[in-house]
């Protein structure tokens, strides 16, 4: 039996839905704004990948490895995939089930949040046109460097490397945080833990292989953290500031 979703401890409270997606957005965008810079226009990007470059012996090695090109790309790609469905059916489950019925809200929120952020990333990937490093005439490629916001010379294609599709595929499901929010807050810290190591696995392995320089995995993050906060906002936020403020929740070696 699936538990209801319990009420916000005080502390975690916002004040308004405006008020908390500013808190919990300003700071995350700005250090991905200054991050950004230096890897982009800094050259931070290319300093990082030339040294995973050098690494493997002035060639991407692990371009088609299996242990990155199956296990990582296409495993954790299945993975998400597994999980969204998951979810799915667990939503299902909720509309039919009246025991489940309290969870239909928060899991809605978890699967349209997920479903948003890897959209807007895959959308993203289609208009801005950039190149994977493998690509690059620094890398053994054929296309010169193009930056995000230069003029695109049309003969040389189309590019979709940008923001990274594979570790947004593990970051969109930090909305697990605030999933766990709603439904037991004491676990929100693993939710939100799990899916950033798995991010950082995923984007490191695609660097490795040349499929993404860091900007890329970086704004996929930055994304997928934006989408998930103003969709609590959104869906939960408004309904909590008129409510009134709820017994604080304890657990065993946790406090609210």
């Amino acid at each position: 039996m699936p538990h209801s979703p319990r009420p916000l401890p005080a502390t975690l409270q916002p004040a308004s839905s405006a008020a908390f997606a500013m808190q919990a957005l300003w700071l995350p965008l700005l250090l991905a704004l200054l991050a950004s810079t230096a890897l982009m226009a800094g050259g931070g990007d290319q300093w990082l990948a030339d040294q995973l470059f050098q690494l493997q012996g002035q060639q991407w090695a692990a371009k088609n490895a299996w242990w990155s090109a199956h296990l990582v790309h296409k495993g954790g790609r299945n993975l998400s995939f597994l999980m969204a469905a998951l979810v799915a059916l667990a939503l299902i489950r909720s509309t039919l089930h009246p025991r489940w019925k309290p969870l239909r809200r928060p899991l809605g929120y978890l699967l349209l949040s997920v479903a948003l952020s890897t959209g807007i990333i895959a959308l993203l990937k289609s208009w801005t046109h950039m190149d994977c490093p493998w690509d690059l005439q620094r890398y053994g490629g054929l296309r010169p460097f193009i930056g995000l916001f230069e003029q695109r010379p049309v003969l040389l294609g189309h590019a979709a490397c940008f923001p990274g599709g594979h570790s947004g595929s593990a970051y969109a499901w930090i909305a697990a945080y605030f999933f766990m929010l709603q439904v037991r807050p004491q676990w929100r810290r693993p939710a939100l833990l799990i899916p950033l190591a798995i991010g950082v696995v995923f984007g490191l392995t695609q660097q490795l292989r040349g499929a993404h320089f860091l900007s890329h995995d970086l704004w996929s993050l930055a994304i997928s953290w934006s989408v998930a906060v103003l969709l609590y906002a959104w869906m939960f936020a408004p309904s909590l500031a008129t409510a009134r403020a709820p017994r604080p929740v304890t657990t065993v070696g946790e406090t609210a």
